[in-house]
């Protein structure tokens, strides 16, 4: 999960995923939209490969991108189990809720 939220963090690749949520793309396709040099667009593309964010299928000369909904679904789970009881009516963190949370929390960096 940790390189989905890397390839989320630039903007660039956020307007990408915006783009591919509407149709899949080419790479050529996917230029268009944007000011910058395709071997840019293709740097972000492998990003958002490499994150699980996109696949990719070749089809004739072309490859083909499209959003890959189930680890955007894993990260949007996630976001909301941070959220899920946390808060009270007025939107106030529930500081209990949050330290109960954060001691069950199965990312915490292992200590060498």
């Amino acid at each position: 999960m940790n390189e989905s939220f890397k390839a989320l963090a630039d903007p660039t690749r956020r307007q990408i995923i915006r783009l591919l949520r509407d149709k899949d793309r080419t790479a050529g396709e996917i230029a268009e939209f944007f000011n910058m040099s395709k071997p840019s667009i293709s740097h972000h593309l492998n990003a958002l490969k490499t994150a699980g964010l996109v696949q990719d299928e070749r089809q004739g000369q072309f490859i083909r991108y499209t959003l890959n909904t189930t680890v955007l679904d894993e990260v949007l789970s996630w976001l909301l189990e941070l959220t899920d009881g946390t808060r009270d009516k007025k939107g106030n963190t529930k500081k209990q809720e949050i330290s109960k949370s954060a001691d069950s929390d199965d990312d915490t960096p292992a200590h060498s």
